[in-house]
């Protein structure tokens, strides 16, 4: 039997790097903070997203915090004088205190947010933010497509865990929970379209991410190649093929700005 996958993949996640930062880079650049002091990078992954708080906030302390040893690891490696721990981000308690808790495409991985908001509002310093970008997965075509392969008899036996069959949250959800605590919050949300140079562009997009939770069930390659062969087939009924061969992408992410004061 072939090893089951259980960690993430830095390598294939970072072969669309431009596209999984350009969020990043949007968040931070609405960002209304002089020299935070501290700075906390939650879901940092192999570190993209960090150096765009680096390259804003040069004097600032910045550590990126990921559950994955992994990704950790990578950033580690690709940027050795920075600040990394491996850890998650909903057992933080607020002993330690940031200026701003920073968090891009890595909440949706984690459950119960009418809880983990608050909490990570706690960790918020005074005079600090919490800024955090969520992809809209439920919303989009790509997970029809998903949902409708694990439905299947064959993968339905196989497929247990289920992901993103329902909307974590939305805006209007986030909003009543910020507000509780300040009436000084940003919301909006940008509609992604990435340009993929064929259909299995968007399957190798989401390989690492949003089917993540499908292939740690298939323990073989074998059944882990069909079920990918199967959502590239699915997506032909959902994403149109350009004229000259490229696939537009559109990915839905929302963005939250919170602030402690007025």
């Amino acid at each position: 039997m072939d090893k089951i996958i259980n960690e993430w993949n830095p390598g294939k996640y970072l072969e669309f790097k431009n596209e999984r930062t350009q969020p990043s880079i949007d968040l931070v650049e609405r960002i209304d903070l002089k020299d935070p002091k501290t700075i906390i990078d939650i879901g940092c992954g192999p570190g993209n997203s960090t150096q765009i708080l680096v390259n804003k906030y040069p004097n600032s302390y910045i550590v990126g915090l990921d559950s994955s040893i992994n990704m950790i690891e990578k950033a580690q490696s690709d940027y050795p004088n920075q600040n990394w721990i491996h850890g998650y981000a909903e057992k933080l308690n607020d002993d330690k205190k940031y200026s701003l808790v920073f968090s891009n495409a890595a909440l949706q991985w984690i459950n119960n947010h009418e809880i983990l908001i608050p909490n990570l509002w706690k960790i918020v310093d005074e005079n600090g933010a919490f800024a955090a970008q969520i992809p809209s997965f439920a919303r989009m075509p790509i997970n029809t497509v998903i949902n409708n392969i694990i439905k299947k008899t064959q993968w339905n036996k196989k497929l247990i865990k289920r992901s993103w069959e329902e909307e974590l949250n939305d805006l209007n959800s986030y909003y009543e929970l910020l507000s509780k605590y300040t009436n000084k919050i940003f919301l909006w949300e940008t509609h992604y379209f990435h340009i993929m140079q064929s259909m299995k562009g968007i399957v190798d997009f989401i390989d690492s991410t949003a089917l993540k939770p499908y292939m740690e069930q298939l323990s073989t390659e074998k059944d882990r190649n069909i079920f990918e062969d199967e959502i590239l087939d699915e997506c032909y009924k959902y994403y149109k093929v350009q004229s000259n061969g490229n696939v537009l992408f559109p990915f839905i992410r929302m963005f939250m700005i919170a602030y402690k004061h007025e």
